[in-house]
Order: C-alpha cells, then sequence, then structure tokens
C-alpha cells in the first residue's frame, strides 16, 4: 500500500499518474484515449492498478464507468462524487478530463484517517465524455443517468468501422439496459457533483488567474455533417448567372452567419459559432472544377437557450434564401443538442469562502463542454474549479502547471471539509 503522509508525496503521486498514463496512450506528438476503445481502457486499467496500491476499493457500473472510494467509509448516506473523463480527443492533450480523476484520488488519500470530517466521497473516471469518436458528447454520465437517447447507440466511429453499441458491448456495458433508457444509478444518492479540469480556452492564462470557479456551462446545437449540393462545371465555361456553385454557397451562409454573431453580441448575448469541418470532394479537385458538393459541420455554443435556438433559426433561414438566390440545397443530418447548465450557487459560495487568505477567486464560464451539465440538469447540485493551462485543449501543448493543479485540488477538499 501507498501513503500520501505530505505534499511531497501528493505532488509525486499526482505527477507519476499523469506520467505513467500519458506514455502508456502516447500516439505520436500527443495521447489519444478513444472513448470505449483501446486508450481510454489503457488509462482506467492504469487508474486501477495504481487504486489497488493505495488501497482504495474500485468497481465499475453498468456503463462502463471506474468508481473510487475509500474502503474504510462504509456510511450510508448521500456521497459527493469528484469526477471527470478518462478519454481524449485524438493526439490530443494528456490533462483534458484526467486531471480531474487524479485530483479526486489525492483528495480520497487525503482524507484517509479523516474521512468522517467530510460526506462520504467517490470519485468516477467517466467514459465517452468527448464528441470526436461518435458525434455525440457525454456518453458515459447520459447513460449512467439514464438519459442517453437511444438511436445513439446505432452512431458510427469516426471512421466508420464500428457503432457506439459495439463498442460499449465489447467494454462490458450493459446496453440493453442504457437503450431502455434506464438509470443505472440513483442520484437521490448524490450529495453533489464536483469536478476539477483545466480550462482550455486562454482567459485564465492572460488575466495570471491559476484556480477559478465555474459559474456555468454553455450548451450547443450542432450538425456534424450538412452537405450543401449545387453542380460541378467547367470553371471557363459557365458564367456567373447560370453557377451552382457550392461552396460560394457555403462560404456565403458562413459570412451571413459571422455579422449575425456580431449582432448577437452587440446585443449582450453570449454565444459562439464554429465551423470546424470543410471540404469539397477530394475525388473531384481541380483548379478547373467548379465545385459541386461541399461537406461542413456547424456548431453554436450558449448558456442560454433561447440564444441557441434563435441563432439555429437564422441559420436554418439563411440556407433556405441562399438555396433561392443561388440554385443549391443544402442536406442536413440529424441535429444535435446539448443543454447548458448552472453551476450550484452554494457550492461557488462554499469554495469561495475556504480560499487561501489573501486570494480572490474569479468566477468564470465555461465555453467547453463537461460531465458536471448532464449531473446539473439532472438536478445534481454541481461545481466545477478550472486550473490555468497554456496553449489551449484538444492539442498536444497542453501545460498545466502542477503548482495550479495542487492549489485546485487544496481548494476542493477545505470546501468538503467545510459542508
Amino acid at each position: 500500500m501507498i501513503a500520501c503522509t505530505t505534499v511531497t508525496d501528493t505532488r509525486a503521486l499526482a505527477e507519476s499518474l499523469l506520467a505513467d498514463i500519458r506514455e502508456a496512450t502516447r500516439d505520436g506528438l500527443g495521447v489519444t484515449r478513444e472513448s470505449y476503445g483501446k486508450g481510454e481502457n489503457t488509462a482506467l486499467r492504469i487508474l486501477a492498478d495504481k487504486a489497488d496500491e493505495l488501497d482504495l476499493r474500485h468497481e465499475t457500473d453498468r456503463a462502463g464507468n471506474l468508481w473510487l472510494s475509500l474502503p474504510e467509509d462504509q456510511r450510508d448516506a448521500p456521497y459527493l462524487v469528484i469526477g471527470s473523463h478518462a478519454d481524449s480527443v485524438p493526439q490530443g492533450g494528456n490533462f483534458d478530463g484526467l486531471a480531474g480523476i487524479v485530483a479526486g484520488m489525492l483528495i480520497l488519500v487525503g482524507l484517509r484517517g479523516r474521512h468522517e470530517d467530510a460526506p462520504p466521497v467517490r470519485v468516477l473516471a467517466l467514459r465517452g465524455e468527448e464528441s470526436a469518436w461518435y458525434g455525440k458528447a457525454y456518453l458515459g454520465s447520459l447513460s449512467l443517468l439514464g438519459k442517453l437517447p437511444a438511436a445513439t447507440l446505432a452512431r458510427p466511429r469516426r471512421d466508420g468501422l464500428d457503432t457506439l453499441s459495439e463498442a460499449m458491448t465489447r467494454c462490458g456495458a450493459d446496453v440493453a439496459a442504457i437503450g431502455r433508457g434506464e438509470a443505472l444509478i440513483d442520484i437521490a444518492d448524490i450529495a453533489a457533483y464536483l469536478e476539477v479540469h483545466i480550462e482550455q480556452g486562454p482567459i485564465m492564462v492572460n488575466r495570471g488567474w491559476p484556480v477559478a470557479l465555474v459559474t456555468g456551462i454553455r450548451g450547443n446545437v450542432r450538425h456534424n455533417l450538412i452537405r450543401c449540393i449545387g453542380e460541378s462545371g467547367h470553371s471557363g465555361a459557365v458564367p456567373r448567372w447560370l453557377r451552382k456553385d457550392a461552396l460560394l454557397a457555403v462560404a456565403e451562409l458562413l459570412s451571413r452567419m459571422d455579422e449575425h454573431w456580431r449582432v448577437l453580441l452587440q446585443m449582450g448575448m453570449d454565444m459562439v459559432m464554429t465551423t470546424g469541418i470543410c471540404s469539397t470532394s477530394a475525388q473531384s479537385h481541380a483548379v478547373s472544377v467548379i465545385p459541386g458538393e461541399v461537406a461542413f459541420s456547424f456548431e453554436v455554443r450558449s448558456q442560454d437557450t433561447q440564444t441557441l435556438e434563435r441563432f439555429y433559426t437564422l441559420m436554418r433561414e439563411e440556407c433556405a434564401a441562399i438555396e433561392r438566390a443561388r440554385n443549391v440545397r443544402f442536406e442536413f443530418d440529424d441535429r444535435l443538442f446539448t443543454e447548458p447548465a448552472i453551476m450550484d450557487a452554494g457550492w461557488l459560495d462554499r469554495m469561495e469562502a475556504v480560499a487561501a487568505p489573501g486570494d480572490k477567486l474569479e468566477r468564470i464560464a465555461s465555453g467547453a463542454g463537461h460531465d458536471a451539465a448532464v449531473f446539473a440538469n439532472a438536478g445534481v447540485p454541481s461545481g466545477m474549479v478550472f486550473i490555468r493551462n497554456e496553449n489551449g485543449s484538444h492539442n498536444p501543448h497542453e501545460a498545466m502547471d502542477i503548482d495550479d493543479f495542487l492549489a485546485g485540488v487544496a481548494l476542493l477538499q477545505r470546501s468538503m471539509l467545510s459542508v
């Protein structure tokens, strides 16, 4: 059994766990931990092995998520869940998700011998938070709460070689129960869901905030695939008025939506818009060919559902107008919706109250999605601590400072001891 009795021990445990999982899931420059796949399985196995070394109890639920707890804590009372996700985007960074699981393990070890000073605590390593693999986020947490849409199970993996149902089955998940929308846990048993996570944007770095409190999580409306279909033609032979140029149609659409975005921001609305995929057919690439088809994605994020719906309606109206003007048509795959979430005010105040003397904890909204949103929207009081992180996220260059991380872990542990 390994015991952590000093700050040095805690630092060493954090650094070794983060390094071990990074090396085991490295894929070129970054790490790849596929949702319900090899890299995620590897990360969870290492976490379970480390739990054995630390004399922590571990078990797997029917969605494939890993739970950790102190074996000596046998209290039958609502428990605090400290959670985050074990998967990553392809060739992503090592700290996105994993840091929050490691934070929970450090807190469990730190409560050894005084666990009755806080409510019961369980650490939850969730599967499938990233949408990069099956086009849908929060797979593990939605499955756990009985809220994964049944149709999601048939979604293909990004390479088309597998379905989510097949992948989950290989990982031992109860796909039949998940498909029925059966809750695999009683949320009445959960006192709160708490998550430590790196900030995935540049705000904290630029403002010099090592640690911050999250006020809310943006939801989103997205299409993974929209096709604009026009007509190919010879670049020199078709005049402008007879063209059905799919690329110019998409360019016009995005330009119009960018202007709508600018206006809504001026009106004080919270939102961001992204088209992360946009391509013409590789088979017909040629300088002298008018593009007859373009495939692209579309996503809008906001903390406000009405803003999401308003912007989405504007997008569909602009598509209809461009179809008429340019003689093209837009075809849409399934619309995906993720609800925004608000973090619990009581937990925000509690964490602020236990800040180190002289420290002022700033509050910030999360533009990225997190499993905390699923629990919050299910009625579980939820709180998040952000850790400063250089170079953004969803790339191999995430750079979380271990001192910032340990400060965030200490803040969360103090807030739990104040309950």
